[in-house]
């Protein structure tokens, strides 16, 4: 079974060791036996959907994407019609490339709140050599 460290659990999860260290004494997170304490990969999992799930937001859409960053817009650069937007959700840095047009609309700008939603059809997975 795969663990977890409790730094490497925070930093997978984006929030700080002493957040876990809480977590875990809350009973939110479970350890195993091991010392230091370790963190059960599918707890840890579990754990990290419970935390993406939140209020569906005022317009109470359903969508079929799956895929929701959100996260505070780091870089906005636009360049005549088009626009690059950067986004920090967490660990994650999600790049979307869209019109200038729309950036001015959602009036976005480093420091405002955003999500990415992300509808794919091609999704690359990656594991470290050690899990292989």
């Amino acid at each position: 079974m795969t663990s977890y460290r409790i730094a490497e659990a925070a930093r997978l999860l984006g929030v700080s060791d002493d957040t876990v260290r809480r977590w875990i004494d809350h009973g939110a997170l479970p350890v195993t036996g091991d010392s230091p304490a370790r963190v059960p990969g599918d707890a840890l999992a579990a754990h990290a959907v419970t935390l993406a799930e939140g209020p569906a937001g005022e317009s109470d859409l359903l969508s079929s994407a799956r895929n929701r960053f959100t996260g505070l817009v780091t870089r906005v650069q636009i360049d005549g019609v088009m626009a690059q937007v950067d986004i920090q959700a967490g660990p994650h840095r999600v790049v979307s490339l869209l019109s200038a047009e729309a950036v001015r609309q959602l009036s976005l700008s480093p420091g405002s709140l955003a999500t990415a939603v992300i509808k794919a059809t091609n999704v690359i997975v990656e594991t470290p050599k050690e899990h292989a």
